[in-house]
């Protein structure tokens, strides 16, 4: 009979609740991360092998299993490379626990953590200007709550370039409003704190929704019609909404894939374009490392187009070569 302690169970039980929030202290996004992973990896192994998880062995995630699971992520799931390599590397991290805290099973975790990433093209990202964007924001109804509520979301999302875990867990506590300048804090990726300003009409839109809501300041700002904290798909959601009534009116939408990714590029395109520096768009962004920010240089065509009229002058035209009578000659020669 097989020993219990060889169970996936309670070791990704104590790889969560030791290794993760009380080794590593790991932010929740990563914590909701990891666990939406194996959440995916257990159901698809259960399903192929008739095994319930609880019931399962780590010898059941062999590099075979996992390399499936991978390409079932593409697949059937129609995941980008992207999401399957953050899947792996959730993976790897737990082997690389397993390894460590059980070295009979350091075999297995090694092979496991042979599996390859795989190598994915380097694309320019997708960004909207500025007509599409404020098309977007004139989309919600502001005669209804929800219309409302979307409004201030969507203008907020476009200001600060938040990210949507940072959305979601947005509340009052976190706006400053002044009579000259308003802020908001945000808590962003690897537990990084920042501050953004405001513009006059988000400030307002923020205003007006926390009084028409007339909640404690520590609960959801933005919330689904149940007063619950809205999910990922939620901000999907009501983005998708707002795209397709602007597509109405901007046509140019219609050829897009509009995310909430994309409102936090096109917030860095346009502040670019504005001339800011982008060592003040990676702060305002809460990039880790500068370069990260480097891709909004190469997405901007204005940009190379201004380098380009530097090179060669307007109106100045290269002579073309005429041989001469005596080049012709030698060569009839020949």
């Amino acid at each position: 009979m097989k020993s219990t302690t060889t169970l996936v169970g309670p070791l990704l039980q104590e790889f969560f609740v030791k290794h993760l929030l009380s080794h590593r202290n790991v932010s929740p996004q990563t914590i909701s991360s990891y666990r939406d992973t194996f959440r995916l990896l257990l159901k698809f192994v259960a399903h192929k092998s008739h095994i319930e998880p609880v019931a399962m062995h780590t010898t059941a995630l062999s590099p075979d299993v996992i390399l499936d699971f991978l390409d079932h992520l593409e697949r059937e799931r129609k995941n980008s490379i992207r999401s399957r390599n953050a899947r792996l590397s959730a993976i790897r991290s737990f082997f690389r626990w397993v390894a460590v805290a059980r070295p009979d099973l350091a075999g297995l975790a090694t092979s496991v953590r042979a599996v390859p990433t795989k190598r994915t093209d380097h694309r320019l990202i997708c960004s909207l200007s500025k007509t599409e964007m404020q098309a977007i924001l004139d989309a919600p109804d502001l005669k209804k709550p929800l219309g409302r509520r979307d409004h201030a979301l969507l203008l907020t999302m476009y200001n600060s370039g938040a990210r949507v875990s940072e959305i979601m867990t947005m509340d009052a506590k976190q706006l400053e409003f002044g009579a000259r300048s308003s802020y908001v804090h945000l808590h962003g990726k690897g537990r990084k704190e920042r501050t953004v300003p405001l513009w006059p009409k988000t400030a307002d839109a923020l205003r007006k929704w926390i009084r028409e809501q007339d909640k404690p300041t520590d609960m959801p700002l933005f919330a689904n019609y149940r007063g619950e904290e809205l999910t990922r798909n939620g901000v999907d959601v009501i983005l998708q909404k707002a795209v397709n009534l602007a597509a109405q009116s901007c046509p140019s939408l219609k050829a897009k894939h509009v995310t909430p990714h994309v409102l936090r590029h096109t917030t860095a395109m346009h502040l670019l374009q504005s001339g800011v520096d982008t060592t003040v768009i990676a702060l305002w962004l809460g990039h880790e490392h500068l370069d990260t920010t480097h891709i909004y240089m190469e997405a901007d065509l204005a940009m190379k187009e201004k380098a380009l009229s530097q090179l060669q002058p307007a109106g100045q035209s290269v002579p073309r070569f005429r041989a001469s009578d005596k080049v012709l000659a030698f060569l009839n020669t020949l």
